[in-house]
């Protein structure tokens, strides 16, 4: 967390069973299903597919084409003059987390009031509601990257794979592993002991890889560090032993990482994707390009900030500008880091690090406002598309089921107006949104 502040990290494992639907069940299992559209892109190929026919029989993807024979007995779906893609990866999500969007110096404040007044089962019911918004705007996959109490990111990932509730698959990571305070900054010896409820503590490599172990047993598959620490780090030793424990398990590692060292002992350890970065090095960043380290950019819009502070409010022109002069700044800082990065070769998967309240918006829509982001830092529409598919897929190392539309996919499907290659913010617009097979909305 910190999207707007800067301190972060997360990232992921396969090894969750994927349920045929998610809360809803389809009526005729059995029955074939033929969706029809004008274009298709695949996640992965920039030439869309035109007249194209998607073949769905229960969960799966049976044949992508154009102009398909459809099945005999085929339920057809027919979505005219829009694109289907694959359902839309956010691969840094906090849903167990809301925070006022309108005073960004209390963060700390406001998380620890979360973390102090609401139980984790509460937690978990605003998590059952943030994630039902974030797949109805077309985000079927999330990895949740901690600030969800003791594993209630867990508890809700379960839920939605047990069908109890609609929602997005989940890769969770627990509790994130930190240096003694995670972000919560100095506390009084007497109101330490709430950290341990938002962070594990660590204290050398022996201690990290305890905290590995513990956290795969409480059912994480992810493991998020906190590498910029309140006021210390995660050390380089420490990250290694991390990493190690993790990947003998397959499970992968993600580093909330923001500055030339935190950012650097993430990467020398093999981290599988540092988030944030917003200060980074080019060494560094040539490192990530070498290992194959994913950045994930946590990014927004100079309007969409300043909606963040004003909220529904109008600002006066003295308020407008006295905003921008730390926004435009920032947010330049930002284009920059992630243009660098382009150019080195450093793979980008889609993250949106949302947990504050935006006006006019529910929490998918507005995690959706990173296209924009990545699209005014200088993204092509395609490069934007593979960092919320292919590309997030990869990083969640669910490339086999998700994150492209093929024979074997999963059915993950949703549908834009017109054709996001022109206008990349159709991406915010699904009309249609499957997932496993099981429509979930269709505006048709």
């Amino acid at each position: 967390m910190t999207r707007f502040v800067k301190f972060c990290c997360a990232m992921t494992c396969l090894s969750v069973p994927f349920p045929a639907a998610l809360g809803q069940k389809a009526s005729n299992p059995s029955q074939p299903i033929a969706i029809r559209a004008a274009l298709l892109l695949d996640g992965r190929h920039e030439t869309p597919i035109t007249d194209a026919v998607i073949i769905v029989e229960g969960e799966k993807i049976t044949a992508v084409g154009s102009r398909l024979p459809i099945p005999p007995g085929a339920k057809v779906l027919d979505l005219g003059d829009s694109t289907l893609l694959p359902g839309l990866i956010d691969s840094h999500t906090h849903l167990l987390s809301e925070m006022d969007g309108t005073n960004v110096s209390l963060q700390d404040i406001e998380m620890l009031k979360i973390v102090a007044t609401q139980s984790t089962a509460e937690r978990a019911l605003l998590g059952a509601k943030l994630a039902r918004e974030d797949l109805e705007a077309g985000i079927t996959t999330v990895r949740d990257v901690g600030n969800s109490g003791v594993n209630g990111d867990v508890a809700l990932r379960n839920a939605i794979n047990r069908g109890w509730l609609p929602g997005p698959r989940i890769i969770a990571a627990t509790r994130a592993l930190a240096a003694p305070g995670g972000q919560f900054g100095r506390l009084t010896p007497a109101a330490q002991p709430i950290i341990e409820q938002e962070y594990v503590t660590i204290n050398g490599p022996d201690s990290a890889r305890q905290a590995v172990r513990q956290a795969l047993y409480d059912g994480a598959n992810c493991i998020k560090v906190i590498v910029n620490g309140s006021p210390a780090n995660v050390t380089i030793e420490e990250m290694k032993a991390i990493v190690d424990e993790a990947h003998i398990s397959e499970v992968k590692v993600a580093a909330h990482a923001i500055g030339d060292k935190a950012t650097r002992i993430a990467a020398e350890a093999g981290v599988d994707s540092i988030e944030h970065a917003y200060v980074v090095s080019d060494d560094t960043l040539k490192m990530m390009a070498q290992k194959h380290i994913f950045l994930v950019p946590t990014d927004g819009t100079v309007q969409e900030f300043l909606d963040m502070e004003f909220g529904t409010r109008q600002p006066t022109p003295e308020e407008r500008k006295r905003e921008e002069e730390w926004i435009k700044p920032y947010v330049a800082g930002n284009r920059d880091r992630l243009q660098r990065a382009l150019k080195m070769g450093v793979p980008i998967a889609a993250g949106s690090d949302m947990y504050l309240t935006m006006p006019n918006k529910n929490r998918g829509q507005a995690s959706l406002g990173m296209f924009a982001a990545y699209a005014e830092e200088g993204m092509t529409p395609m490069e934007i598309i593979r960092a919320a598919t292919s590309n997030a897929g990869e990083l969640l190392g669910w490339q086999d089921r998700i994150g492209s539309l093929e024979a074997g996919k999963l059915a993950d499907i949703i549908s834009v107006p017109g054709d996001p290659l022109k206008d990349v913010t159709a991406l915010q617009r699904a009309k249609f949104v499957m997932k496993g097979g099981v429509v979930i909305k269709n505006e048709r």
